[in-house]
């Protein structure tokens, strides 16, 4: 029986790019050198937010919640006495007085915080005076759109993890379709897994064209299967794993 693929939110598995250089650099310095000991991770879904508080969190033995668990005034204090918290899509909280009280506790108490969300924090939807006040004071460094060179290198990490061997070009071709996150990398490369588990066949162009499709869907998009796949193994086809990047193999 197979075991199912669960992903790892460690250092090592993070990706470095110019895209979230500015947010390494800012993760990389002590809490006590951020103003207020406090700063916000922002960007669009799916390029690493979550991955670097989990990271930022186990090694500063942070506790790390959701933003949706913040959802009574109460919830803003459960944590009194912590030395670093981290909530992780922060903009989503239920209850402001939950964020205002973490926000004003982390402060008194000299707790480093670190959160996340799709806006900085000064463009948050607060309509609670005081707490817009708090979040405009909070430091926010932006995680830009991911690269090709970091989606390819992710994409050929996960594949190497799975031991699913997919030809260079035919994983270039998939990456020229996905839409341009890591979330819909980690997709693909689940879907290619599932798909080539369950036919017992590896990745072939049935179950390329199928991941994609099923990738495209889910982030909204329609079903409109390429023209131009690339040469593949046909069904029962054996296939050689070609040579990891270099960077994966260091």
């Amino acid at each position: 029986m197979p075991f199912p693929h669960q992903p790892r939110f460690e250092r090592g598995n993070f990706v470095a790019a110019p895209s979230n250089r500015e947010a390494l650099a800012w993760l990389g310095m002590p809490a006590a050198g951020w103003p207020e000991r406090r700063l916000a991770l922002w960007g669009e879904a799916g390029i690493g937010k979550t991955h670097l508080l989990h990271v930022w969190a186990a090694e500063h033995g942070a506790v790390l919640l959701p933003g949706t668990a913040l959802r009574r005034p109460e919830d803003g204090v459960a944590f009194e006495g912590a030395t670093a918290v981290a909530v992780d899509d922060a903009d989503e909280a239920p209850d402001e007085h939950a964020l205002l009280h973490l926000l004003n506790r982390a402060r008194l108490g000299r707790t480093a915080l670190l959160l996340s969300g799709r806006a900085p924090p000064s463009r948050w939807a607060a309509r609670l005076p005081d707490l817009a006040s708090r979040l405009r004071a909070v430091s926010a460094v932006r995680l830009h759109p991911p690269e090709d060179a970091l989606l390819r290198t992710l994409l050929a990490r996960l594949l190497a993890e799975r031991q699913l061997p997919v030809p260079p070009r035919a994983l270039g071709w998939m990456l020229h379709r996905l839409p341009r996150t890591t979330d819909a990398v980690r997709d693909a490369a689940r879907r290619l897994d599932e798909l080539a588990l369950a036919g017992g066949t590896g990745v072939t162009r049935r179950v390329l064209l199928e991941a994609l499709e099923a990738v495209t869907l889910a982030g909204g998009g329609e079903k409109d299967l390429p023209p131009d796949l690339p040469e593949m193994p046909e069904e029962g086809a054996q296939v050689v794993q070609p040579p990891l990047p270099a960077l994966l193999r260091n």
